[in-house]
């Protein structure tokens, strides 16, 4: 089996984690990223400031710097586990899903299910499903395929195998996954099986690490196999080829550009 022609972006979370320590816009998230090696960029919908609603002024932005939009992400104050959350979930589903539709190729990444409010469990991931299933049709649609992205953050909903397990047996087959090297670490599940179990979903890969103790660490500095996951992203049906570096350890909030910089180098003598 033919495998997808390997990409490296690099995600603009690394950034957004810094909240009001963070003064700069997208222009810098772009040529951070540019110098840093990249040759794409997964932007989310909190960062893309003053091109939100002008993809076409972003497309020459990053064309100009020589990068290409992988994905575009967005969460929601709902966790995609209100009920009643689920007209505006898909009224900014549209919307982003309208903007990625400019760039070929580009997916839209979904964020983590989380907790929000009392209830059972086995509801939330019920209300979950049906988001992410109905954005899947929004953005089949217009031809952009839609991805999962799980968290190990605060509250989520998605942190150990049986929590993927329960959303995953309710979602529509085209509804695809970013599998995250650090979440799944810090979740305590065994990543070869992880990837394994939902292999058909995979599209890209948010790559970084962490150590035994699931906390952050530069890539090549913690726990993860990033050869391993590579290798076995590249062999997904579906995977298109991209490998979205993220960077949240200490030294990303210290210097963001810098780290990220790091760990594109790093990523170069393994030979990627």
């Amino acid at each position: 089996m033919k495998t997808a022609e390997l990409q490296i972006g690099c995600q603009t979370f690394t950034w957004e984690m810094l909240g009001k320590a963070w003064a700069g816009g997208p222009d810098d998230l772009v040529r951070a990223i540019a110098a840093g090696g990249y040759s794409g960029i997964e932007i989310t919908d909190t960062m893309i400031g003053g091109y939100a609603g002008k993809p076409d002024a972003f497309a020459r932005t990053l064309a100009d710097a020589g990068l290409r939009l992988v994905s575009f992400a967005f969460g929601s104050s709902s966790g995609f586990t209100l009920p009643d959350g689920i007209a505006s979930d898909l009224e900014a589903a549209r919307r982003w899903v309208d903007f990625a539709a400019h760039f070929p190729g580009a997916l839209v990444s979904m964020g983590s299910a989380t907790v929000v409010s009392e209830g059972a469990r086995a509801d939330k991931f019920s209300v979950a499903a049906e988001c992410y299933n109905r954005v899947s049709e929004i953005g089949r649609s217009a031809g952009v395929a839609v991805a999962v992205h799980p968290s190990s953050h605060h509250n989520t909903l998605l942190f150990t195998r049986e929590d993927y397990d329960a959303l995953f047996a309710l979602l529509d087959p085209q509804v695809g996954w970013v599998p995250d090297t650090g979440h799944i670490l810090r979740g305590g599940q065994v990543m070869g099986d992880t990837l394994a179990a939902f292999h058909p979903r995979i599209r890209y890969v948010h790559l970084k690490d962490v150590d035994a103790e699931g906390v952050w660490a530069m890539l090549g500095a913690g726990v993860c196999d990033v050869p391993a996951v590579i290798e076995a992203a590249r062999a997904a049906p579906l995977f298109n080829g991209w490998i979205v570096v993220e960077e949240e350890s200490t030294v990303a909030g210290e210097d963001p550009a810098s780290a990220v910089r790091i760990n594109r180098q790093t990523l170069r003598k393994l030979g990627y």
